[in-house]
């Protein structure tokens, strides 16, 4: 699954150079626990790994041993985002 498969843009209102706020509506329920469908986001990043669709407790478990508690630690960890980065670049080269 990727990114596209479940943030959905709804509605986008760009910044402009004066520094606007940037107004973003996003349509995650693909994406999360249908316990978290509801939350803020806040709760969502304070919440464990098996709030995103698919994980598990077990899930919980294991990715614990790697310090990751939370989805925010999932989403900031330097690995998975080198990861996502490589993955990234790899459709756009030959």
């Amino acid at each position: 699954m990727t990114g596209a498969d479940f943030a959905t843009p709804d509605r986008h209102q760009a910044a402009t150079a004066e520094g606007n706020n940037v107004a973003i509506s996003v349509n995650l329920s693909k994406g999360l626990d249908k316990a978290y469908e509801d939350k803020s986001l806040k709760e969502i990043l304070a919440a464990p790994p098996s709030a995103l669709a698919g994980l598990t407790p077990k899930h919980d478990e294991l990715l614990a041993q790697l310090s990751i508690k939370t989805v925010e630690d999932l989403g900031s960890n330097k690995f998975f985002a080198l990861a996502g980065v490589l993955v990234a670049l790899s459709t756009k080269t030959d």
